[in-house]
């Protein structure tokens, strides 16, 4: 098998996988999203700390990027604590398509921050691209906009999590920078869970490790797909989980995302997929 075929399989395996951490926290239940980030935190620490140990790598990364770590770490906690919000609060469909606005928030923040050159097309695509969130968000005046608003701004934080990622490249190792993340999330976390813990039942406590378990195959999956090709050959496939999510919204809940978040999801689809042909034919 060429690389290029592994590094699909395995991007499609870690879409996968996302996916289903995204039903394990629908099945598990109105427990409060602190418990639920404890857990999908602590099995990524467990499994990294592990794979560290056994390559002998530096746990805490080089002393000159841990601020940069930290940023990525603070970033990453919001921003997935506001996709579960989502998660809890939106069709999954729905909720997976604001997800998938932070590669774009990615190019927005690497041009403003990180001074990388951005093209007139990648400008377009912005345009279209945000313009098309506001299908899914539905702009109103009232509270029941805080979940796809909170949906979007996860999907931000994350894409600026992703630049740091992006700037710390070639300096820390994946599992590296996973480890730190997961450190700073569950130290963050930690005393919210505490407050507001609940006894989960043996049903909730099953899917709160099926979080974890799948939350870091998926990170793991993508990490390595991004090993073996480069991410302008693979990056769209990413886009599938928009799919897988609403096959389980269907097929799991019998719900259907509306016409205007469905236009909203298809067009942020086919941008992706012309920029990620334009990104292999440059």
């Amino acid at each position: 098998m060429s690389n290029k075929s592994k590094s699909i399989l395995l991007m499609i395996g870690s879409v996968l996988a996302f996916t289903l951490m995204t039903i394990s926290i629908k099945y598990s239940g109105d427990l409060p999203i602190p418990v639920k980030l404890l857990f999908r935190n602590l099995v990524s620490l467990l499994v990294t700390f592990w794979a560290l140990k056994q390559s002998n790598t530096r746990l805490l990364g080089l002393p000159q990027n841990r601020k940069y770590l930290f940023y990525r770490s603070l970033l990453g906690i919001t921003g997935m604590g506001l996709f579960f919000y989502s998660i809890e609060n939106l069709h999954l469909t729905d909720a997976s398509i604001l997800s998938k606005l932070s590669p774009f928030f990615v190019t927005l923040f690497a041009f403003l921050f990180l001074k990388e050159k951005i093209k007139k097309y990648q400008i377009i695509s912005l345009i279209i691209v945000f313009s098309s969130a506001m299908l899914v968000i539905k702009p109103r005046f009232d509270l029941s906009i805080l979940p796809a608003l909170g949906g979007f701004i996860g999907a931000a934080a994350a894409g600026g999590a992703y630049t740091l990622v992006r700037f710390l490249n070639g300096t820390e190792k994946p599992a590296t920078i996973i480890f730190f993340f997961s450190l700073i999330s569950l130290i963050i976390i930690s005393p919210l869970s505490i407050y507001y813990f609940e006894i989960p039942s043996a049903n909730q406590l099953i899917f709160l490790i099926l979080i974890g378990v799948f939350a870091t195959l998926g990170q793991f999956g993508m990490t390595f797909a991004y090993r073996y090709s480069a991410a302008s050959e693979v990056s769209f496939y990413s886009y599938i989980h928009i799919i897988f999510a609403a096959l389980a919204d269907y097929l799991i809940w019998g719900e259907v995302a509306d016409s205007l978040s469905l236009l909203g999801g298809l067009l942020i689809i086919v941008t992706s997929l012309i920029i990620f042909l334009k990104n292999k034919s440059s």
